[in-house]
């Protein structure tokens, strides 16, 4: 029998929808879903049915037009912007699509940034953002700006900077785009494995680039509606 402890988030009867001269696109309409704890889900569909849309509700980054997403029992709609940004902060990590890195700052200091609340004192942040980005492969561009790294480098960054904090959940936005497959296999595994060690939810959005194998369950996001489809072994 089914247990609300068994999810760790899910999304009630979501709506979402924009007005474009007066006249309303509807993205998606009352869709439900559910997300166990510590699995990895992945979310496919083409380019425009509204993944991206979808993991910000989820990530409480955009508001649903109708309906609510629950996280740990949490109504992100009972929360006031302060609660829910650092709900995110301590327990929801998000891999954007453009990695939205600070040009400016080093690959260390991009990581850095997501512990600058912590209690943590600064020699444990410093061996414990170091050993993530050797981990990642970067061991030797700690000082580099973004500008200096290659995509698929500026991706392990990013991907870095998200699991610093060690978040229950995290949403990643086609985390192997825009990188040939041998980048893309290496930094999948990576992350994959620093996911499964730590028992963290991992939900994916993809158009078709991420390996569906990883996945625990698989849904498919089209004309509004998502369906599960069968495990890929």
């Amino acid at each position: 029998m089914e247990t609300q402890a068994e999810y760790i988030l899910q999304g009630i009867n979501l709506k979402k929808s924009f007005f474009i001269k007066q006249r309303e696109m509807v993205i998606f309409d009352n869709l439900n879903i559910k997300f166990p704890k510590g699995k990895i889900i992945v979310i496919t569909g083409r380019s425009g049915v509204g993944k991206s849309t979808l993991l910000n509700l989820l990530g409480g980054l955009d508001q649903p037009t109708n309906g609510s997403i629950v996280f740990e029992n949490i109504k992100f709609d009972k929360l006031s912007n302060s609660e829910l940004a650092e709900l995110r902060r301590r327990k929801i990590g998000v891999i954007f699509q453009n990695f939205n890195l600070l040009s400016s700052w080093t690959a260390f200091e991009n990581v850095e940034a997501v512990l600058l609340h912590s209690e943590m004192d600064e020699k444990t942040q410093f061996e414990k953002i170091r050993t993530l980005l050797s981990e990642m492969g970067l061991g030797d561009r700690l000082d580099n700006l973004p500008a200096e790294l290659s995509v698929g480098q500026q991706q392990r960054v990013a991907i870095a900077r998200t699991l610093i904090n060690e978040p229950q959940l995290i949403l990643a936005d086609e985390p192997s785009g825009d990188v040939d497959l041998e980048t893309a296999d290496e930094i999948i595994d990576r992350l994959i494995t620093n996911v499964k060690q730590k028992g963290t939810t991992l939900i994916v959005a993809t158009h078709g680039a991420f390996p569906l194998h990883h996945a625990d369950e698989v849904y498919l996001l089209k004309e509004g509606a998502l369906s599960r489809k069968e495990k890929v072994s």
